[in-house]
């Protein structure tokens, strides 16, 4: 079997950078074994897979190299964009169908915003704290906030270092993913704050458990950061702009845009939006 395949870049930082996401369209008759092979043989760190809905205008399944996952803000933001390209949506709002129930989409000027939960938040052991930073290869002391899982759909373990140590990191891969499991997390989502004009934070995503060693845009844990920031240092705001990607060994500049929506001065829900472009057309065999 051949089929075509599409890579986009979301969340693009000036028209430049961002992240890859595979793209299959019609894909109503794929079973999970050849949407895992097909997201394998893509090779990027996430595949979104689009067939038709009954209870939202387009079903999307997501999938790493190696694992199907619940959402992926960048291959969302990659599809819908790519959807109201060909024309399939027309207006400025639209729906998804996932795994775990729908959510909505919007578009404003030349971004596309997927919606995501409300926070939830788990505050990790002070044991824990010692493998975290044994995973990162840092000491416990240079861990300048203590490390919470925030899930808003998926959950990543948010911590918060110095950008001289962010620019330079070196984690152990394999303690990371040994520590990811029994929370099923994502990835750590490890961000600084910074003085880059128009930037809120600058991050970097490691996610070896669900095989992805690090990647420039992270629409589904740049959420949970802006939940982290808005709880515990400044609370008065509704916008947040996260960088992503620019230490990494090939650097891959993004910048992620997210809203958030408050009840009673509550996060009721949020929205990570960007931009995306075309990168590479592909056919693949499985």
């Amino acid at each position: 079997m051949k089929l075509k395949a599409l890579i986009l870049n979301s969340f693009a930082h000036e028209s430049k950078g961002g992240n890859p996401a595979g793209l299959v369209l019609n894909a109503d008759n794929l079973t999970h074994d050849q949407k895992l092979a097909l997201a394998s043989k893509i090779g990027v760190s996430e595949t979104a897979f689009v067939s038709e809905s009954k209870i939202a205008d387009f079903k999307l399944d997501f999938y790493t190299p190696t694992k199907q996952i619940a959402h992926c803000g960048h291959a969302t933001v990659a599809t819908f964009s790519y959807l109201r390209q060909l024309k399939q949506i027309n207006s400025l709002r639209s729906s998804k169908e996932t795994v775990d129930g729908t959510r909505e989409i919007f578009f404003q000027d030349s971004r596309a915003y997927m919606q995501q939960k409300a926070p939830s938040f788990h505050r990790v052991s002070e044991e824990e704290v010692e493998k975290i930073a044994q995973a990162m290869n840092i000491e416990a002391s240079q861990l300048l906030t203590h490390p919470e899982v925030v899930n808003t759909g998926n959950s990543f373990l948010i911590v918060h270092v110095e950008e001289s140590l962010l620019k330079d990191m070196k984690p152990n891969l394999d303690l990371i993913s040994a520590f990811s499991a029994p929370y099923d997390l994502i990835a750590f989502y490890v961000f600084s704050f910074t003085n880059k004009e128009g930037f809120d934070a600058t991050t970097r995503m490691f996610g070896p458990y669900y095989g992805i060693p690090e990647e420039s845009a992270t629409g589904m844990a740049a959420g949970p950061l802006a939940c982290f920031l808005d709880k515990y240092f400044f609370n008065d705001r509704n916008e947040y702009n996260i960088l992503q990607g620019e230490y990494m060994p090939e650097p891959s500049p993004s910048h992620l845009h997210i809203r958030l929506e408050k009840s009673d001065g509550e996060i009721s829900t949020l929205y990570a939006g960007g931009e995306a472009y075309i990168s590479k057309e592909l056919t693949i065999e499985i």
